[in-house]
């Protein structure tokens, strides 16, 4: 397992868990909910934020939200 800021454009993977912290609620909020499929469609060029498409629709997350987010690759 590794965290959503660790994979690249294209890759796919299944969200794990969310690590407990001030994003918890809100990831849960915006649909990041484990067992949900993910895949990484774009990193900006500095790298931050990123964006991902999960449930149907496209995400950006920041970096410091996202490094929460731990999935296994598909």
């Amino acid at each position: 397992m590794i965290k959503l800021t660790e994979l690249n454009v294209g890759e796919k993977a299944i969200i794990k868990t969310i690590e407990h912290s001030d994003y918890y609620l809100k990831l849960l909020e915006m649909g990041c909910l484990p067992g949900e499929k993910i895949c990484i469609t774009q990193i900006a060029p500095f790298g931050d934020p990123i964006s991902i498409q999960i449930a149907g629709y496209q995400l950006s997350l920041r970096l410091v939200e996202a490094q929460h987010v731990i999935v296994s690759l598909v």
